[in-house]
């Protein structure tokens, strides 16, 4: 006699499918000294029920007009606890692999980013790796993990845009470098980087529209100014320009 599945949660309801031979006619499934629920005979070679809660490994056996059969184990798997992922943001358009961290991992069959699901990687009891789905919109959603257990979550992920940049503000500037600049745009409270001319600068985040920067040395004429997040970049072409010193 098989059972499939041969897990499931502690807190009881999976629905299990018991395979053998003169099953006609079954009064009772009994999981360790507990009853199963929904008992059904399918067939004279199938039943099906809903295991009831418990712990650990216990028998599962099958009761007919003709006996009790032998038992089959069935595992009890504790509810999953995810402690931390890896990353906790990225592309809307996903694609990127995070790592969660928790314990009773290994069963794990799905893990859920808001509304859209992906299929992880048992790395062991402790760790998955998933790669991240397509988002609806930017923001956070929360991150659910399902198992043999059950479902857990508590984690938050943040989807993120890809930034524009509207304007850049004044737009010209000496080429010694050392001019504030503030660029607006979109999507720019995640921004990585900025560059004027290939030349990383130092900036602040000022919100999600509105960074401050300061232009580094360049060669004198219009330069791009690329603005970067974890999503993508975006480039505002000749936007500033460098302004060389009188010689005299």
């Amino acid at each position: 006699m098989t059972i499939s599945p041969n897990q499931g949660s502690t807190g009881g309801g999976t629905l299990v499918t018991i395979t053998g031979t003169n099953l006609s006619g079954t009064t009772a499934v009994t999981f360790g000294t507990k009853p199963a629920t929904n008992v059904t005979n399918v067939s004279p070679t199938q039943v099906t029920a809903v295991s009831p809660s418990g712990t650990g490994t216990v028998g599962v056996t099958v009761k007919t007009p003709g006996g009790t059969s032998n038992p089959v184990p069935f595992f009890y798997v504790g509810a999953p606890f995810k402690s931390s992922l890896g990353q906790s943001s990225g592309p809307l358009a996903g694609g990127n692999t995070v790592t969660i961290n928790g314990t009773g991992l290994a069963t794990a069959t799905s893990v859920s980013f808001g509304t859209h699901s992906a299929t992880p990687t048992v790395v062991s009891d402790n760790q998955l790796t998933v790669a991240v789905p397509t988002g609806t919109a930017a923001g956070p959603v929360g991150v659910q993990v399902t198992t043999a257990g059950g479902t857990n979550n508590g984690l938050s992920y943040t989807y993120i845009d890809v930034p524009t940049v509207t304007t850049v503000a004044p737009t010209s500037g000496p080429t010694s470098g050392g001019t504030g600049v503030t660029i607006t745009g979109t999507n720019l409270d995640s921004t990585e980087s900025v560059t004027f001319g290939g030349t990383v600068a130092p900036f602040s985040v000022i919100n999600s529209t509105t960074l401050s920067a300061v232009t580094p040395p360049g060669t004198a004429g219009a330069v791009d100014v690329v603005v970067t997040n974890p999503a993508g970049s975006d480039t505002a072409a000749a936007a500033f320009t460098y302004v060389a010193a009188p010689g005299i």
